[in-house]
């Protein structure tokens, strides 16, 4: 990972209701209700949701989204006029990957 992906990372992560937001859609199941439109994990979970759940405004989660997205954290999709957001694992496996890369590593 290069330094500016990093700290993108890290950045959208610094947020306390951005990580706590990640830490919800990675167990969509056990904090969310089941959703009308579309699958909590297959689909990902509705901004209107995460809106409720934090009793944010809609614009607030959005601009939050936004930024786990540029991150590269979540994925967003567009069913009606709503959008869902799923973590993207793979990502987030590579991340895993850097922080055993950085406890493991000793200066000469």
């Amino acid at each position: 990972m290069d330094t500016e992906s990093s700290a993108k990372v890290f950045a959208a992560l610094s947020s306390p209701v951005r990580l706590q937001i990640m830490l919800w859609i990675l167990d969509p199941r056990s904090h969310f209700p089941p959703q009308i439109d579309g699958d909590l994990v297959r689909d990902g979970v509705c901004v209107g949701a995460i809106t409720e759940k934090t009793g944010l405004s809609q614009p607030t989660i959005s601009s939050h989204m936004k930024k786990l997205a540029a991150a590269g954290l979540v994925r967003g999709q567009k069913f009606g006029n709503w959008m869902f957001y799923k973590p993207d694992r793979a990502m987030l496996g590579r991340y895993g990957g850097v922080f055993s890369e950085l406890a493991a590593y000793q200066p000469e």
